[in-house]
């Protein structure tokens, strides 16, 4: 059994094999974003808010999984989620097809971050 397996997880978290389907498509969607901004406004603020989220979102995982420190990686989540709306305006701002492309990662991170939460508070 794993660290993640033997932690009291709230009753909407979704299945471990949900994950990596779910970030494959959100990365994804987050690249093309990216991409459509790079070519309708060059390097700019929106990217690099953009950089600045994926700093964010790369670090979770890390402080969550890796460190197991369950309330600093909830801190980290509840500030990637105004950091994901802020570059999701900002992407919209340039093209709305970039920044409607964040919805989604915006949604899900969300979510998690009530899991996030949810975890620190029952472990």
């Amino acid at each position: 059994m794993t660290w993640y397996d033997g932690l009291d997880l709230p009753p909407w978290t979704p299945p471990g094999s949900w994950f990596g389907p779910v970030w494959t498509v959100l990365y994804a969607l987050m690249a093309v974003a990216a991409v459509v901004v790079l070519a309708k406004a060059g390097v700019g603020w929106a990217l690099g808010l953009f950089a600045l989220q994926l700093a964010v979102n790369l670090a979770w995982p890390v402080v969550f999984f890796g460190a197991h420190r369950l309330w600093a990686s909830a801190g980290l989540i509840i500030l990637l989620v105004p950091l994901i709306a802020v570059t999701l305006v900002a992407f919209w701002r340039v093209t709305p097809l970039a920044g409607a492309l964040l919805v989604p990662y915006l949604a899900w991170v969300t979510y998690a971050a009530t899991i996030n939460v949810a975890i620190a508070i029952r472990n």
